[in-house]
Formats: C-alpha cells, sequence, structure tokens
C-alpha cells in the first residue's frame, strides 16, 4: 500500500475536511477581511446587511475555489517543498476529480450568489479574479518568469474593488487606490517568505527572484517596492478618502516596514526573513483596520 492510499481519508467527512485545508483558510480570511473593508469605505454608513453577508460568502467561496485548483495544480511541486508537502493533494488525500469537482461546486455556488444576491459587475470581476490567480498566475506566470508575483499579484489586490463594487455597482478611484495598494504591497511580502525558503523553490524547479538572481538584489527589490507602498498607503489622505488619523496610522506603519526592509537588504538573516514576512501580514490588517476605524471617527 502506497503512503498516499494509506494516509487517504476514508469517509466523506474527512475528505470534506481536506479540502477545505486545500482552501487556505488563514491566507483567504485576509482577502475576505479587505474585501469586507472595501464594502463599509464604499458607504458613510453601514452597507446594507444582506449586499455585506452575500458579497462576503460568495467572494470567500471563490477564493477558496482558486486556491484549492491552486493546490491541485501545484500537487507535484508541493510535494517536493517542505512549507506545503502536508497538503491534502500533495499527500493524495484526496482525488485530483475529487477536488476539481468540488472546486467547481464551490466556486460556481459563490458566482451564483454574486449575481443573484449581489450585482453582475461584482460577480465578473470575481470571476475574472479567479481566473487571474488560477490560470494566468498559477499555470502561465508562476513558472515561466522570476517577476510573477509583481504580474500575478492583481488578482490578490482585487477584493477590496470587489467589495466596493458589491455596494456601489461600480469601480470608483477610491477602489483603484485600495487595489494599487495590495497590489505593491504584495511582492515584498512575498519575497520575504521566498528568499527564507529560497532552496526549496530552488529544489521545485520554480524560478522564484531570490532563485534566479539571488538574494541580495531581491531584497533592494522589496525595499524600493515598500518605499512606493509608502507613497501609496499616503493617497487615501490626499483625495479626501481618509482623514488624519488614518494618515499617521499609515506612516508609522510604513516606517516600520522600511526599517525591517532596510535592514533586511544591508544585513540579511533567514530569521529577519521571517519575521519581515509575518509584519507585513500584521501591516496590511492594520493598515485596512486603521482606513476603517477612520472612517467611522469621521
Amino acid at each position: 500500500m502506497s503512503l498516499a492510499t494509506a494516509r487517504s481519508p476514508r469517509s466523506p467527512g474527512q475528505r470534506l475536511a481536506a479540502f477545505y485545508g486545500l482552501c487556505k483558510p488563514r491566507v483567504n480570511s485576509l482577502i475576505v477581511f479587505t474585501a469586507m473593508i472595501g464594502m463599509f469605505l464604499a458607504t458613510p454608513s453601514f452597507p446594507p446587511l444582506d449586499i455585506f453577508f452575500s458579497a462576503s460568502v460568495g467572494i470567500a467561496l471563490v477564493a477558496f475555489a482558486a486556491a484549492a485548483l491552486n493546490c491541485l495544480i501545484e500537487q507535484q511541486i508541493d510535494a517536493r517543498m517542505a512549507r506545503t508537502r502536508a497538503r491534502p493533494t500533495a499527500r493524495g488525500e484526496v482525488s485530483a476529480t475529487e477536488t476539481l469537482t468540488l472546486a467547481t461546486l464551490v466556486g460556481g455556488t459563490g458566482l451564483w450568489i454574486l449575481h443573484a444576491f449581489v450585482n453582475p459587475l461584482t460577480m465578473w470581476l470575481t470571476l475574472a479574479t479567479f481566473v487571474g490567480y488560477a490560470v494566468i498566475y498559477t499555470v502561465l506566470l508562476k513558472p515561466a518568469t522570476p517577476m510573477n508575483i509583481v504580474i500575478g499579484g492583481a488578482s490578490g489586490a482585487m477584493p477590496p474593488l470587489l467589495g466596493w463594487a458589491a455596494v456601489t455597482g461600480q469601480v470608483g478611484p477610491e477602489a483603484l487606490i485600495l487595489f494599487l495598494i495590495i497590489f505593491i504591497w504584495t511582492p515584498p511580502h512575498f519575497w520575504a517568505l521566498a528568499c527564507y525558503r529560497c532552496d526549496e523553490y530552488a529544489k521545485s524547479g520554480l524560478p522564484m527572484l531570490p532563485v534566479t538572481h539571488g538574494i541580495p538584489l531581491t531584497c533592494l527589490h522589496s525595499l524600493l517596492y515598500v518605499v512606493m507602498l509608502t507613497g501609496a498607503t499616503v493617497l487615501p489622505y490626499t483625495i479626501g478618502m481618509s482623514g488624519p488619523w488614518y494618515l499617521a496610522a499609515a506612516l508609522i506603519l510604513d516606517a516600520i516596514f522600511l526599517v525591517y526592509s532596510f535592514a533586511l537588504w544591508r544585513e540579511y538573516s533567514d530569521q529577519l526573513a521571517k519575521v519581515t514576512f509575518r509584519w507585513s501580514i500584521i501591516y496590511l490588517t492594520l493598515l485596512f483596520a486603521a482606513l476603517l476605524a477612520d472612517h467611522f471617527l469621521r
């Protein structure tokens, strides 16, 4: 009996639990959080409860489906990396047919909810996000170019724009600024991880920037992106979307991120890269929380 067969769940409940693990719930919780912030910022008061609930569920389900499909496509790569080899697809705990079927059902349900209870624009934008991540990034860009995360990061930057469209039925300049912030944030966030996992990515055959161009150049790129990010996070204040409370919080968060990025460039260590990666997640969470707090304080 093979290892994959020995570890294969035998009940439908175990298979569903394994599929849920493929949905990357921790990663997608941040995606849904930023989409919710987009909904709150799109209206002076609270968004309609039915729209808020339907959009949150619909976006989450499509994000779950995209993550599961990503794991299925990268099954062999995941099995070669310590960070991902425990994923159910890599361990053979769910079959390709099961994963594809469940992803189709979950994603299709999410799109139906968005079309039926939110608006068609949000559904089409969410579908485009799904295709951008699961197909364009995972299949085409990731194995082809070391700048994959720069281009593919557009999909990860969409959630606040989706939330904005869910409430307003359109895409305004404020939503594009929220998109821009996450778009610029994504490369330094991911490159910190890729640096301390450089050996694993090299073994996997994926042409990540630290593998193809070295860690020092990657850290320099990350620092430059954080500098650009600092400029982008000031934009909500300059267009009157937020007030001084947000600006103060953003500048403090930016300063900490800059310190970490500069230190990583000057004196790299795997431990510092891990700390920088964790901080990048905290940074984005606090930044969007500051946007929300400032919105209601005003």
